[in-house]
This record gives C-alpha cells, structure tokens and sequence, in this order.
C-alpha cells in the first residue's frame, strides 16, 4: 500500500507523558486513489502522534464492496527504511515484490516485507475477492538495520484460546506465543477477538508502548487503573509502564488489533513511501525511482544497480512519485 498524502506537518507527534492515561487517536478518510478510489482510515501518522513505538503508519480498510470500488489495486512502488505488515479480516491480496517473493495474503496470516535499503511491491485484491476488509501498518527500521537486505516473510497465525476469547500472535510475543517473523526490530501486533460481555486480559511488556485498534464491536480497554471505552476504528496510545490490559467487549463480539514496540527515539524523515534521516536522503530516493522507472521529469542517473529492484515483465506500470515539497522536509522524533 503507498501512502498518498505528502504533507510533513501532518507528523507532529507527542508523547504522554501521563502514565496512567490512555490517549484516543481518531482516524481520517484517504482516498486511496484509482477511477474508483478505495478509502482508508488511518490513524498513524497524524498531528497528535506519528509514532506508536517503531510503527509509523496504520491504514483501517472494509468491509470494502470490491464490485463498488475496484479493491486494492496498487501498482509497483517502492519502499525504503520501513517494514510492511499486511493483515485480512476477509478476501485475499495478491503480493508481489523485488526479491523474486509472490504470495497471496489470506485472513488469519500475515505478510511482513523489509524494505531496507530499497524495495518495490505491487498489492491487488484477487479476482475472487468480494469483500476486502483489513489493516496494513508500517514500521520504522532503526539506523543500525535501515540499510540491510530487503526481505519479505509469510506466516499463518494459530489461533490460541484464552479466557474470554481468542489471540493471534502475528508478530512478536503475545499470549504465551512467540512468532516466528523476523522483524529486525522489537515490536508486537496480534489480533484479539473478545467474546460477548467478556474480558480478555494480557500481559504485554512493560518497556512497550502500545497502540489498540478497534475494528469491530464495542470495547472497554483498562490499563494501569484506567478504564477507556473505544470507537470502531479509533485507536487507544498507551505509554510504556503497563504490565497488563484488559478488554471487555459489549453484548457483541469484538475484534481488535493490538501493536507495540519500546519507543523509537531517533529523528526519522517519513515523505510519500520513503522513512530516511534527512531531506536530501528523501531526494535521492525519489531520484532513483523516478530513474529506474524512466518517469519523465527531468530525473537522470544510473539504473545499472537498480535501488529498488527488478520486477516481473508483463505487470501494470509503475507509480511515479509526487512532487516533492517546495520546503526542505524537516526530522520529527518524539519529544521527553
């Protein structure tokens, strides 16, 4: 998925510094793009927060009419200094990307691609898919690994009953499960679906932040002696200290998904589909797409080792990226 919106000051971010306080993110409709322009809510980034320990980037989408608005279809684009997580409540995506990997993503598993130092990917709904219906998040790399070999995994996740419902552990360690994704980074995500008028209580790192995500139902979330109910696709920040949480859910099933990570405290540059250090670092990678992709914009330089790699023949073109800002694109980090 690329993300469409280009504006910098939309990456504001603060903490909270109140330990005992669960803050609400409300999400905000983006056209995805396409003749029918398929809408996202997204939570992250935004003005209020733009980071959730290393996550940098979540999209909420569906239950999606695909007949109605044509689904994902995302051609080729690239991706540098970030992780792709790509996760299904229905229907299927067809992923394809520069490391010869090609898969397509089912409900219940989950797509992890490491940009590194340089990837493109393509992500469409299959022909058989009516509704879509699911999330995808981004998360940054750190500076020691930002650089590193792009790679892509696939994991099914096993669903584990606890008391008042049930946990997929996606990535990291939740519920007594440990994943077997390689994230070169210390994070969490997993889905929790909590029965009616049940509580699922967790125990979660205390060095994390973590974000929860409500995609379906009514819940209440408690942390740290705090009660907070929450709103279908809202999104709950909770600061590192906590050793537990709970959801209780209505007189409904609910389904969440649950992210988190110890805080990234280094300065990152997030512009279209790129995380980097700096501006000109920003710059450079727009020049070696728009090169690779021979877009025609004035862009010069050599595609003999192409940065983000060689994709398939036979495939939709390429995104040509934006224009850049007519500002220097400046670091964000998360104030103390």
């Amino acid at each position: 998925m690329t993300n469409t919106e280009i504006n910098p000051a939309e990456y504001e971010c603060a903490y909270v510094k109140d330990p005992t306080l669960i803050d609400i993110i409300t999400a905000r409709d983006v056209p995805l793009g396409g003749p029918r322009a398929m809408t996202v809510r997204r939570t992250l980034p935004q003005r209020k927060r733009s980071l959730i320990g290393p996550w940098c980037f979540l999209d909420h989408y569906g239950p999606d009419d695909v007949a109605a608005t044509g689904g994902m279809a995302v051609p080729r684009h690239p991706h540098t200094g970030l992780a792709t997580v790509t996760l299904l409540f229905q229907g299927e995506i067809e992923h394809i990307d520069t490391t010869g990997f090609a898969n397509i993503v089912r409900p219940s598993e989950v797509n992890l691609m490491i940009a590194g130092s340089g990837i493109s990917h393509s992500e469409f709904s299959t022909d058989d898919t009516s509704i879509l219906h699911g999330v995808q998040l981004w998360y940054a790399l750190p500076d020691a690994v930002r650089n590193s070999q792009p790679g892509s995994q696939h994991v099914v996740a096993t669903p584990v009953r606890v008391p008042g419902g049930t946990v997929l552990t996606y990535i990291g360690s939740l519920a007594g499960v440990n994943s077997p994704i390689d994230t070169r980074v210390e994070a969490m995500a997993a889905q929790v679906i909590v029965e009616p008028g049940e509580t699922v209580t967790l125990d979660i790192d205390p060095r994390f932040e973590h974000g929860t995500l409500l995609d379906s139902g009514k819940v209440t979330i408690h942390s740290s002696g705090v009660d907070q109910t929450l709103g279908v696709s809202e999104l709950a920040y909770t600061p590192p200290g906590a050793t537990r949480i709970g959801f209780t859910a209505g007189d409904e099933p609910c389904r969440l998904i649950l992210i988190g990570g110890a805080p990234f405290d280094e300065r990152i540059v997030m512009w279209w589909n790129f995380v980097g250090r700096s501006h000109d670092e920003i710059v450079e990678y727009r020049r070696a797409w728009q090169s690779e992709i021979g877009a025609s914009d004035g862009e010069t330089g050599s595609v003999h080792s192409p940065r983000f790699g060689v994709f398939p023949p036979g495939t939709p073109s390429p995104l040509p990226a934006p224009a850049l800002p007519h500002v220097r694109i400046t670091p964000r980090a998360q104030p103390r």
